[in-house]
């Protein structure tokens, strides 16, 4: 589609709008990401944080678009999902997340309202893609600024990979990030995220090779772009690139960690 097109248009003909919560920071980037799907009723992605301005904007789509049928998490971090009741208390609708007290418990594959569950762990434990048409709601997974923190879970950042990997198979249009714009060549960026993670992992094990072991030695080596505030993020990224060596076997012994 022609880029003459505003994103809201673009949107607007899939039936989708953003809505970007005024919460910049080193962790939401310029902003959280909420998502209205559809009408006659619209589901909500992510209602985001429970900032008057944002909510009162949240609500106003969903009258103008007939009310809502559900809300689904991508994941439960609490710029995401803050709005959650408050959202229900306006409009009681069921929830559908990957873990807490919900109605449809998501796993792979599961549908719930327009939405198909596509399971992407590795920012956190519960996160999920949600696939509606040519359209996936990425959440923290993919972002259309910057780069993502994975936690060092057991088996995060191979599942993380994995679940790229496995977004790279579907036929999309659009990837509706957590923060950030829309992503329209999704194949593309997915593609940029994989070969992120493995330059970083090239860069890791040059300098494990050299004999680095401390954290800050292995920042500098590895993530050496990254910006003094950011550097505790990229830490707790390391120790899920470390674990992910550790269990294929492929660091140095010993390695303290």
């Amino acid at each position: 589609m022609s880029s003459l097109f505003s994103e809201e248009e673009r949107l607007g003909r899939l039936g989708i709008l953003r809505l970007r919560a005024e919460n910049p920071g080193p962790l939401t980037m310029s902003g959280t990401n909420s998502w209205v799907v559809g009408r006659d009723p619209a589901w909500v992605v992510d209602p985001g944080p429970a900032l008057p301005e944002h909510f009162d904007r949240l609500t106003r789509s969903l009258e103008e678009r007939g009310g809502l049928g559900g809300i689904a998490l991508t994941h439960d971090h609490i710029d995401h999902s803050e709005s959650v009741a408050l959202l229900r208390g306006r409009f009681p609708a069921p929830l559908a997340a990957g873990r807490g007290t919900v109605d449809v418990e998501l796993v792979d594959g599961v549908r719930f309202g327009p939405f198909q569950a596509f399971y992407t762990p590795g920012h956190a434990p519960d996160h999920f893609a949600l696939i509606a048409g040519t359209a996936c709601f990425a959440g923290d997974a993919v972002l259309g600024e910057g780069s993502v923190f994975v936690a060092p879970d057991p088996g995060a950042l191979a599942a993380y990979l994995d679940g790229l990997r496995r977004l790279m198979t579907l036929e999309l249009e659009v990837l509706c990030t957590g923060h950030g714009p829309a992503i329209w060549t999704p194949h593309e960026r997915i593609s940029e995220y994989l070969e992120h993670r493995l330059d970083r992992e090239r860069r890791l094990l040059a300098a494990i090779a050299e004999g680095h072991r401390e954290t800050g030695e292995l920042l500098d080596a590895a993530w050496s772009d990254v910006p003094a505030d950011l550097r505790p993020l990229a830490a707790v990224t390391l120790a899920a690139h470390l674990d992910k060596l550790a269990e294929e076997g492929r660091l140095p012994l010993p390695f303290a960690r």
